[in-house]
């Protein structure tokens, strides 16, 4: 059974990984021209994510990626004294196995665990896919696959060729997010430091293996602003607009927008879909149910959606809309979870006001104030709070060793000529 997955981010090499252990054939393909090594951020494993990288083999290298951060100094707008949070103790309470890694490292991770076992195409695009499993491309030559599967991220390609626009499914919470490379000596001890205001923040850190840095600003919105997104100066401009004056050290990261080699703006945005399947085709992750960047947990929401995803198929030998049915039924409430904490965690860490700033030192205060062990037990008392991503169940699909499974082709990594600068 030949499978064509969209995005080799996340979602997507695992989803490859699973699937090739079930003995389906798999090809991924990718609009960028190579695997994303520039630019990223940091992203968070929680315990059932931590639990099925294990089971692909690649823990040890995830922990050894880990960013490393441990302490947060963090300053409020009118107020001198900064702010110290143990990270080590907030992230004890929110989880009993984490780890916080960059994105692409993650990715880089995902992808040589399948890489000998996958077909990888990259430098190029889905332009169309028939009932019947026919799908053009943008560079390369009509195939026909007996599954496509879209794990191409918020803005998914798959998903608006089989179910129409994003504005059909998007709910802008009211906040968006931007990310900048920035030089490292910026800030030499490694750890976040940032500035919080009534509706807005600002923070920098680096993780202890890069050697260049990563500023992050988050601010609330009322509306939707007016921007497209392929118009990076457009989005440099809002931001400057919002964080401009906030502190002098906002205003030196600002400067460096010029000279950043990477950067990315974004709403923060909700997928809300009836269903994720339709014929053939099927969404997992942020292409079918992101519930937010930055404050959702979309990244281990969407490892396990390509666990489950991947186990499902195999138990249904292959019938995808059996399959597709019960994939749908297992990740129904995590994703339902996993947006409502969202619109919670928006509000939290963008207070709207003075006073919500006060309420949030405060409560990180109380964290690093207490044991661990104190902090975690509290934090168990609401399984749909703080600790919602150490909660989530996952289901046990028995993986069969490779040589059990029916061979696939030998895969190939290829990369289609395009002269596109700008993927």
């Amino acid at each position: 059974m030949r499978i064509l997955i969209s995005g080799a981010s996340v979602a997507g090499p695992v989803l490859a990984y699973w699937l090739t252990r079930y003995g389906f054939t798999v090809t991924v393909v990718e609009r960028a021209p190579t695997l994303r090594k520039t630019g990223g951020h940091a992203v968070d494993l929680f315990r059932p994510a931590m639990n099925i990288s294990e089971k692909m083999g690649v823990l040890p290298r995830i922990e050894e990626m880990a960013t490393g951060a441990s302490r947060m100094t963090v300053f409020r707008e009118g107020v001198e004294r900064p702010l110290i949070v143990d990270l080590t103790k907030v992230f004890g309470a929110t989880s009993d196995r984490h780890v916080e890694i960059m994105r692409d490292d993650l990715s880089e991770i995902y992808y040589d665990a399948t890489r000998d076992d996958v077909e990888y195409v990259f430098d190029d695009s889905i332009t169309s896919i028939s009932a019947d499993g026919e799908v053009t491309f943008e560079n390369g030559a009509p195939r026909r696959f007996d599954l496509v599967l879209g794990a191409d991220g918020l803005h998914s390609n798959v998903r608006r060729l089989v179910f129409g626009e994003e504005s059909n499914f998007a709910a802008f919470i009211g906040a968006y997010l931007a990310v900048a490379t920035m030089p490292g000596e910026l800030t030499p001890d490694g750890g976040y430091f940032g500035h919080l205001g009534a509706g807005r923040s600002a923070g920098l850190y680096r993780a202890r293996h890069m050697s260049d840095a990563r500023a992050v600003f988050l601010f609330r919105s009322e509306r939707r602003l007016d921007y497209h997104h392929r118009d990076v100066r457009r989005q440099k401009e809002l931001l400057r607009e919002r964080f401009q004056g906030m502190h002098s050290d906002v205003d030196h990261w600002l400067d460096e927008l010029d000279r950043t080699p990477a950067f990315y703006f974004d709403s923060i945005t909700q997928l809300r879909m009836d269903t994720w399947s339709r014929g053939r085709v099927t969404l997992v992750g942020d292409a079918g149910y992101c519930p937010g960047p930055a404050v959702g947990g979309s990244t281990s929401l969407a490892v396990l959606g390509a666990y489950v995803l991947a186990g499902e198929l195999a138990e249904a030998g292959g019938d995808h809309e059996r399959a597709f049915a019960a994939y749908e039924r297992q990740m129904a409430e995590p994703v339902r979870d996993s947006r409502a904490f969202a619109l919670g965690a928006a509000k939290t860490i963008i207070p709207a006001s003075r006073l919500g700033v006060w309420a949030l030192a405060q409560g990180a205060r109380l964290i690093s104030a207490l044991p661990v062990s104190i902090g975690r037990a509290l934090a168990k008392l609401n399984s749909k709070g703080l600790r919602l991503h150490d909660s989530m169940t996952v289901k046990d699909y028995p993986a069969p060793d490779r040589a059990e499974a029916s061979a696939p082709d030998r895969p190939v990594t290829t990369h289609q000529p395009s002269a596109r600068t700008n993927p």
